[in-house]
């Protein structure tokens, strides 16, 4: 069994066709699993939601996608309740619901060699995974959790680490990279005999061409959107990660 994680994929139809053209060069993949956060903050919604129905992904719901499908949310902060107004109104109601009936996890195979995916990380859709997480942290995440594998995303920076019998995949984000990297990023996961083969793919994309998708868009706060997108980096990371 192999399989393809993406996750945070933020509306950028670009990034997410990049990571799809080099995974058939890869020799495509059994399943396509997407950790979350679909359409928010990128120019092109629509188009990323109808692709990942024509290539039959499963998916989970991510924060932003919790955001968008909300019935009654009321959002305090002004940009981004302006943000998801916007994206609300270019998917319309019935991807709207979509996104809101997406299950918070996916597992694939079974028992404590199973692969577990989720967003952020087994207990929460908003709390980073920081791959220098202390002992507390990760006891903390994987509480009442049996699967000893796990992917996710949310934070935007590719690793793999082994904590105790643990593996944790940040597969980063196929739409808006933040570590320092300007290239889309995805996992391909191979189940072995007694756990999984982790292969990390950057995929270069046209940043460019996002940035004049942004542009031309209509969304809210182009010229912020697009700042992030070319800086792709956290503005912590030399702090956390040197």
């Amino acid at each position: 069994m192999r399989v393809a994680v993406l996750s945070d994929l933020h509306g950028n139809l670009r990034g997410l066709d990049a990571c799809l053209d080099d995974l058939a060069a890869q020799g495509g993949a059994d399943g396509i699993l997407v950790a979350g956060d679909l359409c928010l903050d990128g120019p092109r919604p629509l188009g990323v939601l109808e692709r990942l129905r024509e290539i039959g992904a499963r998916c989970v719901r991510g924060n932003t996608d919790r955001m968008i499908g909300a019935t009654e949310a009321v959002i305090d902060d002004e940009e981004e309740a302006e943000g998801v107004a916007w994206q609300r109104a270019q998917i319309g109601e019935g991807w709207t619901t979509w996104l809101r009936e997406l299950p918070f996890s996916l597992r694939v195979g079974e028992g404590r060699e199973a692969l577990l995916v989720v967003h952020a990380n087994p207990q929460s859709d908003e709390e980073h995974l920081w791959p220098d997480a202390d002992d507390a942290t990760l006891e903390h995440a994987f509480a009442g959790v049996e699967e000893r594998a796990l992917a996710f995303g949310h934070l935007h920076l590719a690793y793999v680490r082994v904590w105790r019998d643990r593996l944790l995949v940040n597969v980063a984000s196929a739409g808006l990279p933040k570590d320092g990297d300007p290239r889309a990023a995805y996992a391909l996961l191979t189940e072995r005999p007694g756990g999984w083969e982790v292969k990390g793919r950057r995929v270069a994309f046209d940043v460019e061409k996002v940035a004049r998708d942004i542009a031309r868009s209509g969304m809210p706060r182009r010229k912020r959107r697009i700042e992030v997108l070319r800086r792709h980096r956290y503005k912590e990371l030399g702090e956390r990660i040197p």
